[in-house]
């Protein structure tokens, strides 16, 4: 039945109308299952009834007229249930309805199953036998399965067919926070890479340069679009001038022209082979990577063809929408006009939602309803705090958004006002607050005034933009730069965090369960070689500045803890032999497995501190992919499990008298930063973007009162009940304004 299932799916994906997707399932599931009748009713909220819009078996004529009233009969049933009902004989249940304009009175067998999307039941399908049966198990899983499939075609045709947009919102993931209000404007990618065909030249030589002249053309607009963003933003710009320069797309191109096919086939098969690592990989950000690789493939491919996008017209307040948005369409509107993104595609780790929280844009990405070909010219609303499209809204929820942004307006100057302040509660304490980074351009970084140092500098880039293991020389270059740039402020950086979910392309890892396999420290211990080389370059970087912080990831038992550090010991004694004046800096371990946070108190006892990533922390104690839209809002860092592990991990580290900092987004998120302001930690790391709304919170509260609304919270047993207890706190001290909007 697989088979029939696949095909089903995909003629109601090709329809053109709600009506003609309802005809194609009623009349494809009859002929699948071998029933008499199938038929479907969807569920009109408004008027509080089921509608038979569909059937193949009953009489035509009660399709659109037969209304039954919900908890009514057992179609009313398996709604109220969302579950199926399967019964031999329909008419002796005393749920059965006889509805004689239909003429199902002659039928016995019943099976109902819900279609159901996102918790919400859309209607039912329902099999009738003329004789009494059971329906058997395939049967049963079969139309199961159906029903889940179609759901989203179902929901998105009936706005169709209505000619108008969901009344409420559709929902996709928070990748920038703060509200937009603004037109739509669509936007598709310029040139089709996959369309390109194979084509056989004379003339290698022409192709080759007019391959060249469309890398120089792209190089120089990375260049000037990369002057629009901030400094710590306009780094990402590097890693595309890198791969733009890199031996592996362009020897590789350069090949394939040698080989015969023409500069567009060439480039089309070069980018295809770098997509496909990244595409394999598990880990969401490191897949975001190739929709980035996509996009240079596209601009190099639109310089090759000398074509250029029809000139689109912004308004002044351009909501941009698509199905996947470039960095090229970002940069063609004007920063004065943009006013949000919304993507179906991609996540909040993506190239665009970066970008976006870089500039301030709220964003929403993954919106996977989004009726992108029908959403040119609307009035939308974009609430990236939770990651809401309001399409054609209402004047109540327009009104209430105007509110919350007009608030949120006046409490940015507010904030913008703390800049050069310390960050100290109010009865002295002092919290530092530390950025995160993985990228440090020639310039200053934004944020960098304001930070108190970098608590993270991830070190996985360089690595996978390269065709090869970066060496000494090259790994010293990147990690002298940030160094100097925030001397005499500390920079921990992080060892390469590799394998399982991020292998590199000329390391490939292939896993069944990546999350749970060869990665982290695990790949390093494995390959000394690797391990060596970098800390040997973090050492080295370090000399006559001594601002360097060392940082091992995914430690999960003491022997890992011990082994690394004696590979460090012998990193160390070899520079020192080799005439280097290195020194031993603080060497701390990474909290992001349960099994570590069980063992903090061995952990300190080796190490000079701990960092917390509660981002990998919470999914591992949740068993919930954060990335995954199926399961995204079971991911909750305020979990009360989560904060008892943070507490566990402090008095951990109390007891050899070592710092904690927290490096994960609740650091990041001002009802977070309280927390763990109550719970002890000794600093808080995170994206520039949150420095000053967390430095608000930390200014406004003494650490007693932090301390009170900790025990508050671990005493709740919800993230909910968390997030209403700190949410109260604040807005009874007049900081409403820090709390982003509900889950």
């Amino acid at each position: 039945m697989l088979e029939s299932l696949r095909r089903i799916v995909q003629e109601v994906n090709r329809a053109l109308s709600l009506d003609d997707a309802l005809r194609i399932i009623v009349s494809r599931v009859k002929e699948a299952i071998g029933a008499d009748v199938c038929s479907v009713y969807l569920t009109d909220q408004s008027n509080r009834e089921h509608v038979l819009l569909a059937t193949d078996g009953l009489r035509p004529e009660a399709v659109g007229r037969v209304r039954i009233p919900l908890n009514r009969g057992l179609v009313g049933w398996v709604a109220e249930k969302a579950d199926l009902v399967s019964l031999s004989d329909a008419s002796t249940h005393s749920r059965y309805l006889s509805i004689t304009e239909t003429g199902e009175n002659r039928f016995r067998g019943f099976l109902g199953v819900p279609i159901v999307q996102n918790r919400r039941v859309l209607g039912v399908l329902v099999l009738r036998q003329r004789e009494s049966r059971c329906f058997g198990d395939d049967e049963v899983t079969f139309v199961i399965t159906l029903a889940a499939q179609l759901a989203g075609a179902i929901e998105l045709g009936r706005m169709h067919q209505q000619d108008l947009m969901p009344s409420r919102f559709l929902s996709g993931m928070a990748a920038s926070p703060g509200i937009g209000f603004g037109t739509t404007v669509v936007v598709y990618p310029p040139a089709n890479l996959e369309a390109v065909p194979d084509k056989l030249i004379e003339d290698a030589e022409g192709e080759v340069v007019a391959f060249r002249a469309a890398l120089k053309d792209v190089g120089a607009e990375i260049d000037r679009i990369g002057d629009r963003f901030s400094q710590e933003d306009r780094a990402l710009f590097d890693a595309w001038r890198m791969m733009l320069e890199s031996d592996s797309l362009v020897d590789g191109a350069l090949k394939r022209i040698g080989d015969g096919n023409w500069a567009q086939a060439a480039l089309r098969d070069t980018i295809a082979e770098h997509t496909s690592v990244f595409d394999q990989m598990e880990d969401p950000y490191l897949r975001e990577r190739a929709s980035d690789v996509r996009d240079l493939g596209r601009w190099i491919l639109t310089r090759l063809q000398n074509q250029h996008a029809p000139a689109l017209k912004y308004p002044p307040q351009t909501i941009l929408v698509g199905d996947e948005i470039s960095v090229m369409q970002l940069s063609a509107v004007p920063s004065e006009s943009l006013a949000g993104i919304v993507s179906s595609g991609g996540s909040a780790s993506s190239h665009i939602a970066i970008l976006a929280r870089g500039m301030g844009l709220p964003a929403a990405m993954g919106v996977s309803d989004l009726p992108v070909s029908r959403m040119n010219g609307l009035e939308t609303i974009v609430d990236g705090y939770r990651g809401r499209v309001y399409i054609d809204p209402s004047a109540s929820i327009r009104n209430e958004y105007e509110r919350l942004a007009d608030e949120e307006q006046a409490f940015a100057a507010e904030l913008d006002a703390l800049r050069g302040l310390p960050s100290e509660t109010t009865d002295g304490y002092s919290l530092p607050l530390y950025l995160n980074t993985g990228l440090v351009s020639e310039q200053r970084p934004a944020g960098s005034d304001e930070a108190a140092g970098v608590g993270l500098y991830r070190t996985e880039l360089p690595f996978l933009v390269r065709d090869r293991f970066p060496g000494e020389g090259a790994q010293y270059n990147n990690y002298r730069r940030i160094l100097e740039v925030f001397a005499p402020r500390t920079v921990t950086i992080r060892t390469l965090d590799i394998g399982g979910d991020k292998p590199l392309s000329y390391f490939p890892i292939e896993e069944s369960n990546p999350f749970l396999g060869w990665r982290g420290i695990r790949v390093a211990l494995d390959h000394p070689q690797i391990f060596m080389t970098q800390v040997r370059a973090m050492l080295s970087a370090s000399v006559g500045l001594d601002n360097l912080q060392l940082l091992l990831p995914m430690i999960t038992t003491l022997g890992e803890l011990d082994e690394a550090q004696r590979m460090i010991s012998r990193a160390l004694e070899e520079l020192l032999d080799e005439g280097h004046a290195v020194s031993m800096p603080p060497i701390g371990a990474m909290i992001e497995v349960p099994a570590a946070v069980y063992q903090a108190e061995s952990f300190a006892g080796r190490v000079d501190f701990l960092s917390v990533g509660t981002n990998d922390l919470t999914q591992y104690l949740l068993a919930v992919d954060r990335n995954n839209p199926r399961v995204a809002a079971l991911y909750d860092d305020l979990h009360p499990a989560v904060l008892l592990a943070l507490t566990t991990v402090v008095a951990g580290a109390r007891a050899h008298g070592k710092e904690v900092s927290v490096c994960g987004e609740l650091a990041g998120d001002p009802l977070g930063a309280v927390l763990l302001l109550g719970a002890g930690v000794h600093s808080l790391s995170m994206s520039a973007a949150s420095l000053l709304r967390v430095k608000g919170v930390i200014r406004s509260l003494s650490r007693g009162r932090a301390r009170e609304l900790l025990n508050d919270a671990l005493r709740c047993e919800t993230g909910a009940a968390v997030r209403k207890l700190l949410t109260g706190a604040l807005e009874d001290i007049g900081l409403g304004g820090l709390v982003r909007p509900g889950r």
